[in-house]
């Protein structure tokens, strides 16, 4: 049971004592990531009631009686396509139908609208990130995290995927730059030119990316650029492949990556991402950078050149920006005292 007084204690006192610092009320909101309207709350509190006063207020109504259990259901489904609970006219969630699916799917729960939004707001709810129905979700995440935190001496850990669908389009009208006073403002009509799949493994030592860009990305691609790595570690004893449980990464009718581990004496062990959570995997976080830096708001006459341009990028990464990622892992869902509160 959450000691509410406490963990308020917890939050509210920061604010007076870095008053009493001398910082103004909008450093301290930035600090502690609140609003300023909450810094001067708790600061009126404070003058008017001392310690006492950075205590909680009794709340009103029934206490919560929502599981964690439930509360990481809800964020399953909020996770999942709502065609999948009966709502083949949406493509994505609204509050209403989600906290219908949650009622109906969720065995014991009577929640509202308003407590489903709290409940994703307070658990900073981003897509596919939060939980999974992996059954060996911790078993996977702990030897992934492991082989990151405990890399083997003398053995090399790369994560792999693949970036589909990236778009060629091509904008209609130029971008107009920024002024001073004026923001910049990008044509939103396009001319589409085809599509484009990266494969792309990093290296989690050296920040390295080995990358092939092409119209497709079938087992067949995934094979041969899965050479492409062999070659490039040709040295190396042991190499540790990170991927996710896409169905051209397992071994299928041919048995296709245990003939290619046995091709290359067996040095490739896979290990497999839980479902649904891809931020286990650091090749994301290259990707991510290769959008916003590259891809976003970019325009492209032709599939030839975006596949150009996102290689370049990629050299460029390699030559002189490449690096390992403090990756972090703050834990499983749910286990956040702060996050409880909902």
């Amino acid at each position: 049971m959450v000691n509410y007084t406490i963990w308020a204690l917890c939050v509210n006192i920061p604010v007076p004592l870095l008053l009493g610092e001398g910082n103004g009320e909008n450093e301290v909101a930035e600090q502690l990531g609140i609003n300023v309207k909450t810094v001067r709350k708790w600061r009126d509190r404070f003058h008017a009631k001392g310690i006492n006063g950075l205590e909680d207020s009794p709340r009103p109504g029934a206490p919560t009686t929502f599981t964690t259990l439930q509360r990481c259901e809800i964020i399953a489904i909020a996770c999942d396509y709502p065609s999948n609970y009966g709502y083949d006219t949406h493509n994505h969630w609204t509050g209403k139908i989600l906290t219908e699916a949650a009622n109906t799917n969720i065995s014991g729960l009577s929640i509202s609208e308003s407590s489903i939004r709290r409940t994703l707001e307070m658990n900073d709810l981003n897509k596919m990130w939060l939980h999974s129905k992996d059954p060996e979700f911790t078993e996977k995440v702990n030897d992934i995290v492991d082989l990151y935190v405990n890399t083997p001496k003398n053995e090399v850990v790369i994560c792999v995927d693949e970036k589909t669908g990236m778009q060629a389009i091509e904008r209609v009208a130029k971008m107009v730059l920024p002024k001073p006073g004026i923001v910049g403002k990008y044509e939103c009509e396009y001319i589409r030119h085809g599509t484009q799949s990266l494969i792309a493994a990093f290296d989690i030592k050296t920040g390295n990316v080995i990358a092939q860009c092409g119209d497709k990305r079938a087992a067949e691609d995934l094979l041969a650029f899965m050479e492409q790595v062999a070659q490039a570690y040709v040295d190396d004893k042991k190499i540790h492949v990170i991927w996710d449980n896409l169905n051209i990464h397992k071994d299928g009718a041919s048995d296709r990556w245990t003939q290619f581990n046995e091709k290359h004496g067996g040095k490739f062990e896979f290990h497999f991402t839980p479902k649904h959570a891809s931020w286990v995997n650091q090749i994301e976080i290259f990707f991510s950078i290769l959008h916003r830096r590259c891809l976003k708001l970019s325009s492209f006459k032709s599939k030839e050149e975006l596949r150009e341009m996102v290689m370049k990028f990629i050299k460029l990464w390699n030559d002189k920006e490449g690096h390992a990622f403090n990756w972090t892992f703050k834990g499983y869902p749910m286990q956040n005292i702060e996050k409880e509160i909902a």
